[in-house]
């Protein structure tokens, strides 16, 4: 049989991501997925696996699993001789969800920016959308429902991801932690699941995070702070309005200035992964490959695109 081969510049970046999969896999990632049966050792190995699908959509820009199957049936064969079918491909690949999340987590931890401000964090939200909300969503149930996105003005289900990301100057935020909830979460209350035991930092987020007795109490014993643009009180006098409103809207523009690089940083991950559209996942498992799958392979590029 005969093969398409890659570009030698491309045949390097292949090998020298297998390698450093192999390695974290050994370490770390294999307890995440550790078999109890007989084909404990398969021959087509999950490093294998992951390392098509990094490289895959990190390298050649293809962001559909039946693209990138295609792809290393028709390129890389001649490296990956044991890649099975397509519908085992799938089954595979859908059996690595904790492993990509742990892989994600740990790029991001590994490759942390020296120009990171420790003490000054952006939050935000985005959708990852399985169907619109005009349509009954039937995939992955448990963790997902319907939940609305304001900034695209649109009703939809699927799950939501959120962002602690450290402010760097001039340069996109570098996350500290996603976390995904189902699409209806408020952000606020993830917040303070997630992140409301943080000493020492000074959090940038949007009117959602809005709850001045709650960070009054956590400046007083927690020394963090939310800034917030300014939100109208119901019922406030209208001359109070209208006397505080130039010094309001200064505020808002300042915070809505240092929280502006987050959306960004999420459109970079749309980008180098068209990790919002989530149409063609068909199950909970696959749902979560697709999200931190996608997570690794944008901040794999921090090695591998360099």
């Amino acid at each position: 049989m005969s093969y398409n081969m890659i570009p030698k510049a491309k045949e390097f970046k292949l090998i020298a991501m297998y390698l450093f999969i192999s390695d974290m896999y050994k370490d770390d990632l294999a307890q995440s997925c550790s078999r109890f049966s007989n084909n404990s050792e398969p021959e087509f190995t999950d490093p294998e696996i992951m390392t098509i699908y990094l490289y895959t959509m990190n390298i050649e820009q293809r962001f559909k699993i039946k693209q990138i199957y295609e792809y290393a049936n028709d390129h890389l064969l001649s490296w990956f001789p044991k890649l099975p079918s397509y519908e085992a491909f799938i089954m595979r690949l859908n059996r690595l969800s904790e492993a990509f999340k742990l892989l994600s987590a740990m790029l991001i931890s590994i490759f942390l920016p020296s120009d990171c401000l420790a003490d000054k964090s952006v939050l935000d939200s985005m959708p990852i959308i399985t169907c619109s909300g005009k349509r009954k969503g039937r995939v992955a149930r448990e963790i997902t429902d319907k939940g609305y996105c304001s900034t695209k003005g649109i009703y939809y289900y699927g799950l939501k991801l959120h962002a602690l990301a450290f402010c760097r100057p001039y340069h996109l935020p570098f996350p500290e932690q996603f976390q995904l909830t189902p699409a209806s979460e408020n952000d606020l209350n993830l917040f303070k699941q997630a992140w409301g035991e943080i000493e020492n930092r000074t959090f940038f987020g949007d009117k959602i995070y809005h709850d001045s007795q709650y960070f009054h109490q956590a400046e007083i014993n927690l020394n963090s702070l939310m800034l917030t643009p300014v939100k109208a009180v119901k019922g406030q006098d209208e001359s109070l309005r209208q006397r505080d409103k130039a010094a309001d809207d200064l505020f808002s523009t300042a915070v809505s200035k240092i929280r502006q690089p987050v959306e960004s940083l999420f459109n970079w991950l749309i980008e180098k992964t068209d990790i919002q559209r989530a149409s063609k996942v068909r199950s909970t498992k696959g749902l979560l490959v697709h999200v931190f799958g996608r997570l690794a392979a944008a901040y794999i590029s921090l090695i591998f695109n360099s």
